[in-house]
């Protein structure tokens, strides 16, 4: 059965298949164990029924970046065994309802946010997102904020820090990028040892991704198909 939105082409199964396929060919040129990734399917704006289609074809991590509708997805689902990854930005006064259905939040960026998920059951893992370009509105903490806010996030009982994530620039190459990140995520290795993971990398660049060491990668419209139209 093909995904929503998708009237011809290959099935879900099969953009499954082709994804894993590239992503362990990427993995391997890089001299690199393809079983050290995880590949985080992102569902935005599509039904929980392609999640279902997913779980059955043995897919248990998924993303989402709206809280309304990622909280909707996992309680429809609470009947399967799934990792939920929350990849959006996140207000800080739904902080707690995402700790709710969040097992891993990669979307860290400000000391506000991390008040709010200092406390609280359960523990959730988490990414300290950095932004790579230019224009401060952008999602993620300034490259000069990360040790400040990596201090924070260590010091906050209800939070595990595993590591840094980011968003290749567009209209930048965007190897180079994550070159970026990956240094940051070193220097926030020094401050918190043990948070040594990279996620980076989408459908359209997560072999340059995985060049720069990447290990949770957040891939949807390859796998997916195209998003639903919206009303």
């Amino acid at each position: 059965m093909s995904a929503p939105g998708v009237a011809d082409g290959p099935s879900l199964a099969e953009r499954l298949a082709t994804v894993t396929d590239r992503v362990a060919e990427a993995a391997r040129s890089a001299g690199r164990d393809p079983g050290e990734l995880t590949t985080i399917v992102v569902t935005k704006f599509h039904p929980a029924s392609l999640v279902r289609e997913l779980h059955a074809l043995g897919v248990r991590d998924f993303g989402e970046n709206r809280h309304q509708e990622a909280r909707e997805k996992a309680a429809e689902l609470a009947d399967l065994e799934l990792t939920w990854h929350f990849i959006g930005q996140l207000q800080t006064k739904k902080a707690r309802q995402a700790r709710e259905y969040a097992r891993v939040i990669h979307s860290i960026d400000r000391e506000a946010l991390v008040a709010a998920l200092a406390t609280g059951e359960p523990t959730v893992d988490c990414f300290l997102q950095v932004n790579l370009t230019d224009d401060p509105g952008r999602g993620g903490a300034a490259p000069a904020e990360v040790e400040a806010l990596a201090e924070s996030i260590a010091a906050a009982p209800a939070l595990n820090l595993l590591g840094v994530m980011g968003v290749a620039p567009l209209g930048e190459e965007p190897r180079p990028a994550f070159a970026r990140l990956r240094g940051i995520g070193e220097r926030v290795a020094r401050i918190v040892p043990g948070a040594t993971s990279l996620s980076a990398g989408m459908s359209h660049d997560f072999a340059e991704a995985i060049a720069e060491g990447a290990t949770h990668l957040r891939i949807g419209t390859a796998i997916t198909g195209n998003r639903p139209a919206r009303d």
